[in-house]
């Protein structure tokens, strides 16, 4: 008999629990595919979120959301109870808690891989201790003291991400020499503070940052050249989806593209960036993407 997620809201503002199918394998972070780039669906559990506005805001439809991508074939859900959009407000440790954690709490029942998207190292610890198995950090430079150890301490995979900055100044912060060489370097400096934290290379995953102080030029050369972020020797996530140069790209009639009108470039960037050798992407829309990684690992292998 199905159960329910019962620890979701269940006031009058709520709507109906989310059904959760019994368990017949639970995915863990060994089980996931190695002849095909990974598919990251994207869970924002935030009443601010620039491609979704605030859809999934509401625990029930949070839950929700990401049973669809679970049963609909994503590799991980990615959970996220702040927004990392230009200019987004900081959310206490405590909000961002109530937001996420019966969120991961519901899809792990379920069976679904749940990395934790979070800035903090709070956060990240009670996640994992409701059963997430990855941490999604975007901080960049500015990661918390304690988020290294935690992750030695744990020995579960990490993103880090490349970002100048706070989401409040990072658009004034774009300058670089050469924006390929500069972020490599930055991201090579990051990476050895965790590796003499006691974190395994082999935990780290790297993640060029696009959109993270950054402008559109920059963010298409570091498309044009992941190259030199496979082959610094560590697994490599691209997310794209939706972000505003896409929009930019796609101006018509002098009007930006709006986020919800981004798919079909996100799907063509995750394309690219799958056959282009990364481990993984980090998408909106996991069913659509699942096919496209499968169609250029199939391209990619040789008889």
């Amino acid at each position: 008999m199905d159960s329910l997620a019962a620890t979701p809201g269940t006031g009058p503002a709520t709507s109906p629990l989310p059904v959760i199918r019994p368990v017949r394998v639970a995915r863990t972070v060994q089980d996931l595919p190695a002849d095909r780039a990974v598919v990251l669906g994207i869970l924002n559990v935030t009443p601010d979120s620039f491609s979704d506005g605030g859809r999934y805001a509401t625990t029930d439809d949070a839950i929700g959301h990401g049973l669809r991508m679970h049963y609909g074939g994503a590799d991980i859900i990615d959970v996220g109870g702040e927004s990392t959009r230009p200019n987004a407000r900081e959310v206490p440790v405590e909000e961002e808690l109530a937001r996420v954690l019966p969120v991961v709490t519901a899809l792990v029942k379920a069976g679904a891989l749940v990395s934790i998207d979070t800035m903090h190292a709070e956060t990240a610890r009670q996640a994992l201790d409701a059963g997430a198995s990855i941490v999604n950090d975007i901080s960049g430079a500015g990661y918390e003291d304690a988020m290294p150890a935690l992750i030695a301490e744990r020995k579960v995979p990490y993103i880090l991400t490349h970002r100048r900055g706070t989401a409040a100044t990072m658009g004034g912060l774009a300058e670089y020499d050469d924006v390929v060489a500069d972020v490599v370097r930055e991201l090579t400096t990051l990476r050895d503070r965790f590796v003499a934290a006691g974190v395994a290379p082999e935990q780290i995953i790297l993640d060029p940052g696009l959109g993270f102080a950054k402008t559109d030029e920059q963010n298409w050369a570091i498309l044009q050249n992941l190259d030199a972020f496979t082959g610094l020797g560590h697994r490599v996530l691209v997310g794209a989806s939706r972000k505003r140069f896409l929009g930019t790209l796609l101006t018509a009639a002098g009007k930006t593209a709006a986020p919800v009108e981004r798919d079909h470039a996100s799907l063509a960037v995750a394309t690219l960036a799958a056959a282009g050798g990364t481990w993984g992407v980090r998408v909106h829309d996991p069913a659509a993407t699942l096919d496209a990684v499968k169609v250029a690992a199939a391209a990619g292998r040789r008889p």
